[in-house]
């Protein structure tokens, strides 16, 4: 799917709109990375910093006045969603421009499962500005994302994936190889019912209602789940497809109720790696356009896009915005 740029349709120049996050671990270790961003651009661009929400709704709105052309978001998986759900409420029934992810994050799944350029977020800029320049259209693809709650995202989990990040998050500054060992030392505590295992593997235990694409209701029954998720894209880090029904649609998300032991589950991420269905007696699974998770317990605990959450009561995950993500290839 392309889209030709604002410039080119209405003979004009709008611009790129970047905005960074000075407080992502990147940023943190490279301050300079905005002025190298703001020369990149030029009178193309204006390059933006948010260190707080109330900066992100002033800088969301100043963006949508101007009409810009692309939203460019120097950070990881946090950081955008965070960005999309200040600029959804402040684009209100306004659609949200192109999307550009520049890589600018320690975790950049979703970026990966929906086939964005690898690069720096100067080299995948310099990409950007010289299509926008030239009036090119720009290669892209659409994805939905999910509203949890009154935050959006692409990928949502409970149970064992919170559980997961949270031991992620303890091991050290984060990183791919962090989150590989981590992984490795969970499973094989798993394999022999380890402390380990014991920390992440916290279930969800409750109930999950959900509607399908046809508009049917159904409930899966009040019972101890390992991890419940649900992901507009197929990835959810180090290369797992466990939402391999989300590939190639905009109609729904797909919803996971694990209800495997954690040796089970182990058992089953070969089975994930090549996104293959979950055997039915270890996970359900379904096209879902709203769920609500009902936890016996009161709170659940969940992560979306990497980042970590509590709430009480039940907790609603439903369909949101359709977006265009440009792959800048």
């Amino acid at each position: 799917m392309t889209r030709q740029p604002k410039a080119a349709q209405h003979a004009r120049v709008s611009g790129i709109g970047i905005l960074i996050n000075p407080r992502s671990r990147r940023n943190l270790r490279d301050p300079g990375a905005g002025e190298r961003l703001a020369r990149i651009v030029g009178p193309l661009g204006r390059v933006r910093t948010a260190s707080t929400l109330g900066e992100l709704r002033d800088i969301a709105a100043e963006f949508s006045e101007r009409d810009i052309d692309v939203l460019a978001i120097s950070g990881g998986d946090g950081t955008n969603h965070v960005t999309l759900g200040g600029f959804i409420k402040a684009y209100g029934d306004k659609p949200l421009p192109p999307i550009a992810f520049l890589r600018g994050g320690t975790m950049n799944t979703v970026a990966n499962a929906v086939g964005v350029r690898r690069g720096s977020p100067e080299r995948l800029l310099e990409r950007l500005a010289k299509a926008v320049g030239r009036n090119e259209p720009l290669r892209s693809v659409t994805r939905r994302l999910m509203r949890v709650g009154d935050d959006y995202g692409f990928l949502f989990g409970a149970g064992a994936i919170h559980g997961f990040l949270a031991e992620y998050y303890r091991d050290g500054e984060p990183s791919p190889r962090v989150a590989a060992k981590t992984l490795a030392r969970g499973a094989a505590s798993a394999l022999i019912g380890g402390e380990t295992a014991t920390r992440i593997a916290e279930p969800l235990r409750g109930s999950i209602e959900y509607d399908d694409t046809s508009g049917r209701h159904h409930r899966w029954p009040e019972r101890e789940y390992l991890a419940v998720g649900a992901g507009t894209v197929d990835q959810i880090g180090l290369g797992f497809r466990p939402f391999h029904r989300s590939a190639g649609r905009v109609d729904a998300f797909h919803l996971l109720g694990i209800h495997a032991t954690p040796a089970g589950l182990v058992r089953e991420l070969p089975r994930i790696w090549r996104a293959a269905p979950m055997r039915p007696e270890t996970a359900d699974d379904a096209a879902a356009v709203r769920a609500v998770i009902h936890p016996s317990g009161g709170v659940t605990r969940y992560m979306i896009d990497g980042d970590l959450f509590e709430a009480p009561g039940p907790l609603s995950v439903s369909l949101g915005p359709s977006i265009s993500i440009v792959t800048l290839r």
